[in-house]
């Protein structure tokens, strides 16, 4: 079956996540988690994408990047090979090192923006790693406290100046609704979601949807939600941002 296209952000921000080929690691000691970050920064240098927030786990990386002079997809697919090819050489082994196809969500809001660098910070104190984001030393979170490192920290600091960076990271807060593994995939097909979406709500288009009273619009895509659509369908077909329907 032919693969599904990508959703392409029209801001050009997008959440990223690769994972290693059956969950194996890509991490085996400090100058691995080095030398992805080296190729990351690559990545500002040769592509011109913005890097917002970044986290390295033991067998997965998040992005939360801009798309620069060249496509999101050769960024990470240079970001990728490199890697691979320099950790397949290092190991004395052959093959693919990452899933075939990365994931990646459009980033198209400032608030959806924030809970992304939030639970991308937080991944790896929900993985037990740790009990505060600041004790990792492979994610961006320390280098917006301490400066240097690889970010292009302006635009959050522009969203969270001084210690207000702080204060949203130590907010109680549930951003597991933004992994990309998820529920993300569709149960069911564009076009019937199309239909559904067309028979629960009466409207023909997003434009129409937009148009109706805000309580309305909740209740339709809770129905919509439950008829099998994905978070991503609903935000397609609505109008609505992904991270309304999420908190919906």
């Amino acid at each position: 079956m032919p693969r599904t296209a990508r959703r392409k952000s029209e801001s050009g921000i997008y959440h990223i996540m690769h994972r290693g080929i059956n969950k194996q690691n890509i991490f085996e000691d400090r100058q691995d988690y080095i030398k992805m970050l080296d190729l990351i920064k690559g990545c500002e240098e040769k592509g011109g994408a913005e890097i917002y927030a970044y986290c390295l786990m033991s067998n997965h990386i998040h992005l939360l990047i801009k798309e620069g002079k060249e496509p999101i997809e050769t960024t990470i697919k240079r970001l990728a090979g490199g890697y691979a090819y320099w950790f397949n050489t290092k190991y004395s082994r052959s093959g693919h090192l990452f899933q075939d196809r990365y994931r990646s969500e459009p980033v198209e809001d400032d608030e959806y923006f924030l809970t992304v660098l939030r639970y991308i910070h937080f991944n790896p104190v929900k993985a037990g790693l740790c009990s505060k984001p600041e004790s990792y030393q492979y994610s961006s979170y320390s280098e917006y406290l301490n400066g240097g490192g690889i970010i292009n920290g302006e635009l959050v600091k522009g969203m969270l100046p001084g210690k207000e960076f702080e204060k949203f990271h130590k907010k109680e807060n549930d951003d597991s609704g933004v992994e990309l593994i998820e529920k993300e995939r569709s149960r069911i097909s564009d076009e019937k979601a199309a239909r559904i979406m067309r028979n629960l709500t009466k409207c023909q288009s997003a434009e129409e949807f937009q148009s109706l009273e805000q309580k309305k619009k909740n209740a339709l895509i809770a129905k919509l939600k439950d008829n099998g659509l994905s978070i991503r369908q609903i935000s397609r077909l609505t109008g609505e941002s992904y991270y309304t329907i999420q908190r919906i």
